[in-house]
């Protein structure tokens, strides 16, 4: 088993709690109280494809920053695309994800260990630490109930 990242959450369980606040709008909340606005691209707030790419760039972000900090980045940019696509029962889904790092460190002993560092770090939040990525790729099954 895998160790885990300083700062890493030890406990198993997560959660957050979605509030309609409008025609296709709606509030976000995490156990910790933070709150997004998320709806359907009618205005600024976050989609939910958006919220998945985010997650799933955000959580390899997070734990390659986690892996390379000895040294602060001069640049840290990570850009995630991916292709929406149709199946043939109608339904959509995204296809093709692409998780992109531009991660620049200073040119100093520091700096350049971490630019050495860097591939491992990314290789390993993608294999072994990011919750986000492996459970897309593993295809967890979804459970949706209905309170009445």
């Amino acid at each position: 088993m895998a160790g885990t990242i300083q700062g890493m959450s030890e406990d198993s369980s997560r959660s957050i709690h979605i509030e309609r606040t409008g025609t296709q709008s709606f509030k976000v909340t995490n156990v910790r109280g933070t709150t997004i606005q998320i709806g359907e691209g009618q205005n600024d707030d976050f989609t939910p494809v958006e919220l998945l790419l985010a997650a799933i760039g955000g959580c390899n972000a997070v734990t390659v920053d986690a892996l390379t900090k000895r040294s602060e980045p001069e640049q840290f940019d990570v850009e995630v695309v991916a292709e929406k696509t149709k199946s043939a029962d109608g339904g959509t889904q995204l296809e093709d994800i692409q998780v992109t790092f531009a991660v620049r460190f200073p040119d100093d002993e520091s700096g350049r260990k971490m630019t050495e560092r860097l591939p491992g770090a990314i290789e390993k939040s993608h294999t072994i630490y990011c919750t986000v990525g492996r459970t897309v790729e593993a295809g967890t099954p979804i459970a949706i109930d209905r309170v009445q």
